[in-house]
């Protein structure tokens, strides 16, 4: 598929107004430089760039990326975007997510104690009727009379009632984001007359119905599944919306709707999607690549579709104190979004402090090393590349370092960043001479390279790496087998482990070994074993590149969504505000799966998937477990072990027999598998969750350890604002 990115144009001059009290837009401009409706739809291509535009008005905050020209006042701008506002309210409010900045009323949606004047839900609540507005007029700008009047004909014409379809959609989303957050809103269509009127208030179960209607409406417009450009609404998408619509009736309507969620679920797993087979490549800078799994995304550009919204605010939040940012491909950590104890649980029942077994490294001594490097084929024959380089840590004129040859690998040496002084060996004798042939390493691998300057000699030795020790299955006469990620550079494993010792070594031999003497987080030849205290799970990783080798051990799980960050870290929030109370979660990355940092290092170019497969599994399964006639548990069981197959690196130990495919057991597999995606508080109200005092979590009411609230919270207040400015509002119980 196309990447269907950056091409809005910009239109100015075009206003919507989304007040509830609109003012006239027929009108001529006075300012001979504004442009009319009647003018923008003069072009042909001006109808693909104005779809652009209202699908960049989830992107986006405003005419000027990243800031300067916002479609919305009253707020910072980076606040104001669509997909950051709506994450705040999904994730804020639930286990799943503190915030620690100070900002106006932002830490009121952990504590669930937000009131009608709060800033943050009148942003989001005008940006989805901005968003509205915005669709609104494209469908009124394109109906046949509009379209004969301009004399569109043809494939324009063609392409047009599908574009005309995209935009209703995209209107039936932020509408299904309005009954969703707010229940009983203001309403407007095409239909209504632009101009100065105060618009009805919808009843939840009518929009309800208004939202299932168009849905319908257009299945039968909309480009096939799978089959229209990247980040660009299909039937899929339309389905996918429906299946949500139909699984949450009983909290909109009082009325269940299982089977029709089963029948829309059914044709999106019939589509021909499957699950993206590494599951942290979904929430990476070229998550592009995932379409088998992914059915509709808000699409980010780190150059072209910049904003301190969207990814880019899931990016740095998260990342503050002893986090390095460049390890996540972006320059600074904002230090503010975490997760709470509750979550953690979902993952590790009894967690009680740090993963981290191993101690922490001194920072930064590889700095102090002098390097030399080494430029082949196997990065562009690029003599500056400080990625590819052997350090010498005594600084007495010998050189190693590890790095990932593919097949074939031509390579030389080089002492500087530039081909003045080169080396290569002509004979192959290992034999440095000055600009002497290419090097071959022939088959793919990861390679011990040893360079002598000060008698021209080298080495380079293919290495496979493993652990070993009384700690491990094998005790001290096999190994356990590592993997290496060419994405992180590093050498991994998730192994059950002994009260015991453990050192690393390559090859299943003792000639190349490493262990940890000092016990300071920094490996040695021969060095001293590494003592494992207790019997557990663990994840294990070590990274050699260039020395300083480190490792980290982890107390793990095989579930490999489990993405936490907790050196310096506490598992205990005691206030809200210190970045380092609670887990820091490192899922959302502008890193490519190959390890490159994204076009920018301030705006990732990470897309966010808003529907993607493996929450339509999970869907179908708590359908049928709720009651629906037209699915089976089978199936549903099936559906769910795959998820859990992924998340376990392909191995079948995670998966759960039919006795243990639970409501309960969903609703946790949801937090699990969709964390941070904006799903989790719509999740709690339906099993009930959210405001009761069946589940609390820490700083739930304002409380440490959490307590029950009002159930009048289960809905957003309407802003005190807009029930002010429109008499035909009703505000929602209990504000």
């Amino acid at each position: 598929m196309n990447k269907f990115r950056n091409i809005f144009l910009i239109l100015t001059g075009l206003a919507f107004i989304v007040a509830s009290c609109t003012k006239d837009l027929d009108t001529v401009p006075l300012d001979k430089d504004e442009l009319t409706s009647a003018q923008v739809y003069e072009k042909p291509e001006a109808y693909k760039q104005i779809l652009a535009k209202l699908y960049a008005g989830l992107a986006v905050s405003g005419q000027q990326g990243p800031a300067g020209m916002a479609d919305i006042s009253g707020i910072d701008e980076g606040f104001g975007q669509y997909l950051r506002g709506y994450w705040y309210h999904q994730e804020l409010t639930t286990d799943e997510a503190v915030i620690g900045w100070n900002d106006q009323t932002i830490k009121d949606f952990h504590w669930q104690t937000w009131g009608p004047g709060d800033v943050f839900i009148s942003a989001f609540y005008y940006r989805i009727f901005y968003q509205v507005a915005l669709c609104n007029e494209f469908i009124r700008e394109t109906t046949p009379e509009k379209l004969d009047s301009r004399n569109v004909e043809g494939q324009l014409r063609t392409d047009i009632e599908t574009y005309r379809a995209e935009a209703r959609f995209l209107r039936a989303l932020s509408y299904y984001h309005a009954l969703d957050l707010f229940g009983n809103v203001p309403f407007v269509t095409e239909e209504d007359e632009v101009g100065s009127f105060f618009p009805p208030q919808k009843s939840r179960a009518d929009l309800f119905s208004y939202i299932e209607g168009e849905l319908m409406a257009i299945e039968p417009l909309l480009v096939a599944a799978r089959q229209n450009e990247y980040g660009r609404a299909d039937k899929a998408a339309a389905w996918t919306l429906l299946a949500k619509l139909y699984l949450n009736a009983k909290v909109y309507t009082g009325v269940e709707k299982l089977n029709e969620c089963v029948t829309y679920c059914q044709n999106i797993i019939n589509a021909g999607y499957s699950l993206e087979p590494n599951y942290e490549h979904l929430f990476l800078a070229d998550n592009h690549l995932a379409t088998n799994e992914v059915i509709f995304s808000i699409n980010f550009d780190g150059r072209r579709t910049q904003t301190y919204g969207g990814t880019t605010f899931l990016v740095h939040a998260p990342i503050g104190e002893n986090m390095v940012p460049l390890d996540y491909g972006v320059s600074d950590g904002w230090g503010g979004v975490r997760t709470t104890k509750a979550f953690v649980y979902k993952f590790y029942p009894d967690a009680t402090s740090s993963l981290r077994l191993n101690p922490i490294p001194p920072k930064k001594l590889k700095s102090t090393y002098p390097l030399i490097y080494v430029p082949g084929s196997h990065q562009g024959w690029d003599p500056a590349n400080t990625a590819t380089v052997l350090a010498s840590v005594l600084s007495d004129g010998n050189y190693e370092g590890y790095l990932w040859f593919p097949a074939n690998t031509e390579f030389k040496f080089t002492t500087g960043p530039n081909w003045d002084e080169n080396y290569g060996d002509t004979g192959a004798d290992g034999i440095l001479d000055p600009g002497g042939d290419n090097i071959i390493a022939a088959e793919e691998g990861y390679y011990k390279i040893n360079v002598n300057l000060n008698d021209l000699t080298f080495t380079f030795a293919k290495t496979h790496w493993g652990v070993i020790g009384s700690a491990t299955a094998g005790g001290w006469d096999s190994d356990q087998d590592m993997t290496y990620d060419a994405a992180t550079g590093m050498w991994t494993a998730s192994l059950e482990l002994s009260a015991g010792e453990m050192k690393f070594r390559a090859n299943d031999g003792w000639d190349i070994n490493l262990g940890d003497t000092g016990f300071d987080g920094i490996l040695e030849y021969n060095g001293d074993n590494i003592a494992i205290a207790q019997a557990g799970t663990y994840s294990i990783s070590m990274k050699l590149g260039v020395p300083d080798y480190t490792y980290v051990i982890e107390r793990g799980s095989y579930d490999h969504r489990a993405m936490f960050f907790t050196d310096g870290q506490q598992l205990e929030i005691v206030e809200i505000g210190d970045f380092t109370n609670g887990w820091a979660i490192t899922k959302w990355k502008n890193i490519t799966r190959t390890g490159e940092n994204g076009s920018d290092l301030t705006f990732p170019d990470t897309d966010f998937p808003m529907f993607r497969l493996a929450d339509i599994y999970l869907m179908y399964a708590e359908a049928v477990l709720r009651g629906a006639t037209n699915g089976s548990t089978g199936d549903a069981l099936t559906y769910v072990n795959l998820i859990r197959t992924r998340a376990f690196a392909g191995e079948s130990n995670g998966n759960i027999t039919g006795g243990q495919l639970t409501l309960d057991f969903i609703l946790d597999e949801r937090a699990r598998e969709l964390y941070w995606e904006g799903h989790r508080r719509t999740d709690l109200i339906r099993f009930g969750q959210f405001s009761n005092g069946t589940y609390v979590w820490p700083w739930k009411g304002k409380v440490p350890d959490g307590t029950q609230t009002s159930s009048h919270l289960d809905l957003f207040p309407l802003p005190s604002s807009d029930v002010g400015a429109n008499p035909n509002l009703q505000q929602n119980s209990g504000y």
